[in-house]
């Protein structure tokens, strides 16, 4: 069966192209939208660019660049007073128990340490009542971290900065806007090649710390 987009919607990563795991869109609202509801999935969101009045469940919040959202399947949705909102949508198939919602912002989440003088900031996390993800934003300095993978499944989002994907021998340039599917126990590297910091959005399950790494031959990476 062919996948029809909806109108404003870009498809990323979903089932037929390998990650089973998860649905990646960017979703575009030039005005108000209807009600959503997702009954099957629970969506995890993240404003990539403009502005606009979020209905979650009952709850309105504002939303600007750097909020990000969780919305638990059957929970419904909507945006108003729309001026060109972008949003990064991660639909999460077949996920644990949740219910309702969680608004964060990346600015009020503190920064931790990962390997290779890497930063991160959690978002949407089982302590918000997102139980089946862990939602991120990390910061890279310039620079290569040495190669090693994890033991969930992620997809990844080029939010600022350039860079390259080292896998397998094989490479491929970052910018932004560029999607990553990394599936779990995948030996891989990312390059921030400069000359500032690049920052990524990173969605993975199981839910869990982004700084847990391991080198090819399975010991634990150092930070």
């Amino acid at each position: 069966m062919r996948y029809c987009l909806a109108p404003g919607e870009t498809r990323l990563f979903g089932s037929e192209r390998g990650c089973a795991e998860f649905e990646q869109r960017v979703l575009r609202f030039p005005e108000s939208s209807e009600e959503r509801v997702n009954d099957a999935d629970d969506e995890v969101l993240y404003v990539l660019s403009g502005r606009a009045t979020a209905t979650l469940g009952t709850e309105r919040r504002e939303l600007a660049p750097g909020s990000a959202a969780f919305v638990a399947h059957g929970t419904t949705w909507r945006v108003d007073e729309v001026d060109g909102l972008e949003v990064l949508s991660v639909l999460v198939r077949e996920p644990l128990p949740a219910q309702g919602h969680a608004v964060l912002d990346v600015a009020g989440s503190e920064a931790d340490t990962a390997t290779a003088g890497r930063q991160f900031r959690l978002l949407a996390t089982p302590e918000v009542g997102c139980a089946s993800v862990t939602q991120f934003v990390g910061y890279i300095p310039v620079g290569r971290a040495p190669d090693h993978f994890h033991t969930y499944d992620e997809v990844v989002y080029v939010l600022e900065g350039e860079g390259t994907l080292h896998i397998g021998g094989e490479t491929a340039a970052l910018e932004p806007g560029s999607a990553v599917h990394l599936p779990a126990r995948l030996v891989h590297c990312l390059e921030n090649t400069g000359p500032g910091e690049m920052q990524v959005l990173g969605v993975f399950r199981p839910a869990g710390s982004p700084a847990e790494a391991y080198y090819p031959d399975g010991t634990r990476a150092q930070y």
